[in-house]
């Protein structure tokens, strides 16, 4: 509990003090109306403090009729009339649920703090001294890291020396341990569970993986979802009405068929105002909302905000990248056919030029080559996205890369029909043969498929800048509706941009990547999801859902949570609309007090921020 409510609640409960202490007094012994007046007053200015505060905050922001305004306007109302037991008794109740829901909003943010609160406390560096133990903000890329089992990683680095096991569940949600050893990345927030290990820093604290992380989801905390918006404007609209129809509940009757009964009918226009509170919805939904940006940041989903939480319980198309995405992105070498000289010198000359990329495919070279690189020969690298790459090798130009390139640089091959990558290598223009590499498709891609086709009755497309033959064995493997492929950047941006324009307002895109690769069209989606993102800085800028763990099935949990959410905003909306229409016609008949009204009122708030918090323990 912060200090601000611990000190609202002491005020309150001096104010709950000296009530029934009135209450006590006054059904025991005759008071002068004055002294019970005063006494009453004091009670009711102690226990709204906090509520006048709001309220002239509200004002000052000149949003002048809140939820805030009715209760102040009907409670003064009530000592207006003598019933100074009820008027300070409305206002005891509406401050407990205000109370209530201050306490429950600082819970579910406490819940997601703890949750995401994997800032190491210190970090050990190494000095030709020795170790010398520093604040993790000090470190400086490029210095050597010691960390010892029970110790969290303080920055992201790549293990120089030893291996270990790393409990990665605080920051990707992943249960299993994962076992690093030297030449393995590792991310700030882990926990060593095992050896000792030596690392060199890569980023420096404000550019790590945790700090990165919990800056997102507490700013995610402050964006707004459409349904809170909602409620916010329909606050604008319904409270001016609401006073104008208590109003009407004042003056008519007594000018009309309840001639002259004034006090009866002021008294039901005041329960009126208080019943019209529009506290249950105003508290309840951004708690919903925090809770299932909680829950997601436990399964190791990060949601930028509750918009974007919303709109994916809507979405009714799914857009994928292939590599990496659907499918492992550890290629393997399968096949070389070499036009020219030997198969050992067309992998050598491709795993040289390719030693500067950090694609998979890349990688893939680097293994299926057992000699060493020499990086002295290779000079004048130039990537070119969509295409490959061409460098200097031993003094020759080399081109090494997809059809398209060899088009681009006019040299004549023949076209693989192969559903693995084809990898093209010129010397020169003179073609020098093709290496094929093959990738196998992700652990529970076709579960997570048929999921988002059966319960979100979803349009599956698939965008990849790989051959057709390769993008649609894939696509056929997992019954995706489309498959487009050999696509540039540039192309993969203007097909999403066809799938938005036939989008209505109710239906939401969503795009999958690796958030490297696709960053402009995670960008360009009503949603953005970065599968694996971790230490990725592009991904975190780019998406608006983050994956912290390479998973799919992740999605699927994304999209429960979001339902969840959903459903329960919905149930709150439902029960407090209906609730507040059965208190006006029982209150304008007479069955209904105002404490019983505000009783009922402050049981809506307490029912509702209770269903809302509920979803803080969902997928726990």
């Amino acid at each position: 509990m912060t200090e601000q409510l611990k000190k609202q609640s002491m005020i309150y409960g001096v104010g709950v003090v000296i009530y029934l202490a009135a209450v006590i007094v006054t059904s025991n012994f005759t008071i002068e109306d004055e002294i019970k007046f005063v006494w009453f007053l004091i009670a009711y200015l102690i226990v709204g403090f906090d509520v006048f505060k709001k309220l002239r905050d509200r004002i000052l922001e000149l949003k002048f009729l809140t939820e805030y305004t009715l209760t102040t306007v009907a409670t003064i109302g009530a000592f207006g009339i003598g019933r100074y037991t009820e008027g300070v008794l409305v206002m005891i109740l509406f401050e407990l649920g205000v109370i209530f829901e201050a306490y429950s909003t600082d819970n579910a943010k406490r819940s997601i703090e703890e949750m995401i609160d994997i800032r190491p406390a210190f970090a050990i560096r190494k000095t030709d001294g020795g170790e010398e133990q520093i604040d993790p903000i000090d470190l400086q890329v490029g210095d050597i890291i010691v960390i010892k089992p029970g110790e969290r990683v303080p920055v992201d680095g790549i293990v120089e020396a030893g291996s270990t096991l790393l409990d990665m569940k605080a920051v990707t949600g992943e249960s299993m341990p994962r076992r690093v050893s030297e030449g393995n990345k590792i991310y700030s927030g882990c926990i060593n569970l095992s050896g000792a290990v030596e690392a060199k820093v890569l980023k420096v604290y404000r550019d790590s993986t945790v700090a990165q992380i919990m800056e997102l989801v507490e700013e995610a905390q402050n964006k707004e979802s459409e349904s809170e918006s909602f409620v916010s404007r329909f606050s604008r609209i319904y409270t001016p009405a609401m006073v104008l129809l208590a109003l009407f509940v004042m003056i008519y009757p007594p000018l009309t068929f309840s001639y002259h009964n004034w006090n009866i009918w002021i008294y039901r226009g005041l329960i009126f105002l208080i019943v019209a509170c529009p506290t249950a919805l105003v508290m309840s939904i951004p708690i919903a909302f925090l809770g299932g940006i909680a829950s997601a940041a436990r399964q190791g989903i990060v949601i930028k905000g509750a918009n974007y939480l919303e709109d994916l319980s809507k979405a009714d198309t799914f857009v994928f990248d292939k590599t990496g995405t659907l499918t492992e992105g550890e290629f393997s070498v399968q096949e070389i056919y070499a036009e020219q000289g030997t198969e050992e010198e067309l992998l050598k000359i491709a795993a040289h030029v390719e030693s500067y990329s950090n694609h998979p495919i890349a990688q893939s070279l680097l293994n299926a080559y057992d000699g060493e690189i020499d990086k002295d020969l290779v000079s004048n690298i130039k990537q070119i996205p969509g295409y490959g790459l061409s460098g200097d090798y031993d003094g020759k130009r080399i081109h090494v890369g997809n059809f398209r390139l060899m088009e681009k640089y006019d040299i004549e091959v023949d076209e693989f029909d192969s559903t693995g990558t084809v990898v093209y290598v010129s010397v020169g223009t003179e073609y020098m043969g093709a290496i094929i590499i093959e990738d196998a498709i992700k652990y529970r891609a076709k579960w997570t498929m048929k999921y988002l086709k059966d319960k979100c009755k979803a349009v599956l497309v698939m965008l990849t800048g790989d051959t057709r033959s390769a993008g649609y064995a894939v696509a056929k493997e997992l019954k995706m509706d489309y498959a487009y492929t050999d696509l540039m950047p540039s192309d993969k941006l203007e097909q999403l941009e066809d799938f938005l324009t036939i989008q209505d307002d109710m239906e939401k895109l969503v795009c999958v990547g690796d958030g490297v690769n696709d960053a402009p069209v995670l960008a360009r989606a009503d949603i953005g999801i970065a599968m694996g993102a971790l230490g990725s800085a592009l991904a975190i800028e780019a998406a608006d859902i983050i994956l912290l763990e390479d998973e799919l099935p992740k999605i699927v949990d994304a999209i429960k949570i979001s339902k969840e959410t959903l459903r329960v905003v919905n149930q709150n909306i439902a029960f407090a609309i209906a609730v507040k229409v059965i208190i006006v016609l029982l209150a304008l008949v007479g069955y209904f007090g105002m404490w019983e009204a505000i009783v009922a009122e402050v049981g809506v708030v307490f029912a509702a921020i209770m269903n809302a918090v509920y979803v803080v323990k969902y997928y726990a």
